[in-house]
């Protein structure tokens, strides 16, 4: 036997001997303290020992599948941890099966899979697999669609993707990142395809915990399914790796109790019924607030521009904080010169100080043409543009100009006053919210609502217009208003 071939026996038997070990694994095939990525590093953090012993543990001891969940803040090695775990479950049972899914498409072609990619190339057994940009399967001849796992994107109307695991006899396993936002369906069909008998099965799901609905939140105390699941939350202050000081600053801006920090930092999962960026407590608040009248606060026009058939442009007016006084105007108008006009008339009979239009897309026609009539106040407000300002009680960090408005109107929400209006009050409610890759507030698309069934929120954008910018009361002179009149019923807008 050549000297390579005595290696290779010996190392599939050391390697071997790791089947219910796979912390021993993860400290055998990579290479901790050598030069290198790992330089710095002894070893798995704390939290992660402690899940890979008692996947090793449990394994020995099951019938059925074995189950883990874990929810954590920010930042902790959750993809890692999936890395691990993959390579440990093909190494040491040969045809073993697997699939590894994510709450979206991009988290799992950017992230979860660039990850494995990153410990395999440094794993000592690398040699074994083939790794591509959906799959890492054996090397050895006829055993590519036996020995695999794959990395499938689910779909929600199309489950039978990810249905196919069965292994009998051998081992199979499944794991899910960021689960929290993998829907109820997908978690179904995977208890129907973990059922084969005398096989290792495990199923691991990892995240952060973003929704306190579905089966994700379920897998822990309270949870109807936690008594199958071995359960455990991470706080990120825990963990050796995280950025504590940027913690320190998410849990001064937001309280070490908020929903932010509840779900960012601690592991805990929120008290809205999901990342619902304006808890009910706030809006209730808003709309049986009594009013106090303040007319010395500038008034404040927003307008919404509706860009689709089903949806309306809607106009609200704010004083200080009397969003309530004065009636919403909801237009469903198709023609954006008609609109223009209609728009005129209120600014015409209100007299606003400033008037704030969504420009985004087919708004600009409708600036354009109010510019033309000599609008008074008038201000473009691009809802993709950068945010630019910075005064928020929060202190939150937002992604775009959207955001940092609804971000300013829910701040303004703790003393202001709205109408009992079923739709501002359920547009203001429905809205989610997530975090870019600079771990800014980014609010959920109106295209992604529309997907959850929920219409566009056109009157919350219409009053969270009316925070892009701070205003100045002026006083308005009626030759002004005159001019305005005598201007409009020229184009034909006014009778």
């Amino acid at each position: 036997m050549s000297l390579a071939a005595s290696h290779q026996k010996r190392l599939h038997e050391e390697i071997g001997a790791f089947r219910f070990d796979p912390l021993g694994y993860v400290s055998f095939v990579f290479p901790w303290g050598e030069p290198g990525p790992l330089a710095l590093e002894d070893g798995p953090e704390d939290w992660q020992k402690d899940v890979l012993e008692r996947l090793g543990n449990g394994l020995l001891t099951t019938d059925a599948a074995l189950r883990e969940a874990v929810a954590s803040g920010h930042g902790i090695g959750k993809s890692a941890l999936v890395a691990w775990i993959v390579h440990w479950a093909l190494a040491t049972v040969a045809d073993t099966r697997g699939v590894v899914t994510a709450n979206t498409e991009g988290q799992l072609r950017t992230k979860t899979w660039p990850e494995l990619a990153k410990w395999h190339a440094m794993a000592i057994n690398r040699s074994w697999f083939t790794l591509t940009a959906t799959a890492l399967y054996s090397a050895l001849p006829n055993h590519e669609k036996t020995w695999r796992v794959d990395a499938i994107s689910w779909s929600e109307n199309n489950t039978e993707a990810i249905a196919g695991l069965h292994n009998k006899g051998k081992r199979a396993f499944v794991l899910f990142d960021e689960a929290s936002a993998i829907p109820d369906a997908v978690w179904e069909t995977i208890e129907g395809a973990l059922t084969d008998s005398h096989t290792e099965l495990f199923w691991a799901v990892f995240g952060n915990p973003t929704k306190s609905v579905g089966r994700f939140r379920e897998c822990f105390a309270g949870g109807r399914f936690a008594h199958r699941w071995d359960n455990k939350q991470i706080d990120s202050r825990s963990v050796t790796m995280t950025n504590k000081a940027l913690i320190d600053e998410w849990v001064k801006d937001y309280g070490e109790d908020s929903d932010f920090v509840r779900v960012r930092v601690r592991g805990v999962f929120p008290r809205a019924g999901s990342m619902q960026f304006i808890d009910s407590e706030r809006i209730d608040g808003a709309r049986q607030r009594q009013l106090v009248s303040d007319m010395t606060s500038p008034l404040v026009m927003g307008v919404d521009i509706a860009r689709h058939g089903a949806d309306q442009s809607v106009i609200y007016f704010r004083r200080g904080a009397d969003a309530r006084s004065i009636p919403p105007v909801k237009l469903r108008i198709a023609d954006l010169m008609a609109l223009a006009g209609r728009i005129m008339e209120e600014v015409i009979a209100r007299g606003p100080q400033a008037v704030f239009i969504d420009a985004t897309g087919m708004g600009w026609g409708v600036f354009d043409r109010l510019k033309q009539l000599g609008c008074p106040g008038l201000v473009a407000v691009d809802f993709s543009a950068g945010p630019d300002r910075s005064t928020h009680d929060s202190g939150a960090k937002y992604a775009n100009k959207r955001a940092e408005m609804w971000g300013f109107m829910k701040d303004w929400l703790r003393a202001g006053c709205t109408r009992d209006d079923p739709e501002l009050t359920a547009d203001l409610g429905n809205v989610e919210y997530g975090y870019d890759a600079n771990d800014s507030i980014q609010l959920e698309k109106k295209e992604h609502m529309r997907k959850r069934g929920l219409a566009s929120p056109d009157n919350g954008d219409a009053l969270a217009l009316t925070f892009a910018y701070p205003a100045i009361k002026k006083m308005r002179t009626a030759p002004v208003l005159l001019r305005f009149r005598s201007s409009v019923r020229g184009a034909g807008w006014l009778g």
